[in-house]
């Protein structure tokens, strides 16, 4: 299936995933890198699972699921850029998990207004 928000949360991803390998070089405590990577993966695996789900219902629980997990990589990414403890294009990573959370947002807005 071709899903513009699964290819942005793919691309988002991917992105975090090469952050985390440059941010474990610099051998600064992970632990605040390691929580975004776990969140920022996690958007598009449940992306995915909505796109399979076995009911509206399904859909939507799991989008909300991807909803916060945005949210939560929104939180780590700006706590990492205010710490200064890499230099890093946050504000790019920072720009594409909006624009996540805005599409996120209007698909659970379209799925519910659908469902009633």
């Amino acid at each position: 299936m071709n899903s513009p928000l699964l290819e942005k949360s793919l691309d988002f991803a991917t992105q975090i995933v090469l952050f985390y390998e440059d941010f474990s070089k610099t051998k600064k405590d992970t632990t605040i890198s390691k929580q975004l990577l776990r969140s920022a993966t996690s958007i598009g695996a449940n992306i995915n699972e909505a796109v399979y789900g076995n009911s509206k219902a399904d859909f939507i629980s799991k989008l909300h699921i991807a909803l916060k997990e945005t949210g939560e990589s929104i939180y780590w990414l700006t706590l990492l850029s205010r710490t200064h403890l890499i230099e890093y294009d946050f504000q790019s990573l920072l720009a594409l998990a909006e624009e996540i959370k805005r599409v996120l947002v209007a698909s659970l807005n379209t799925a519910k207004s659908k469902s009633r």
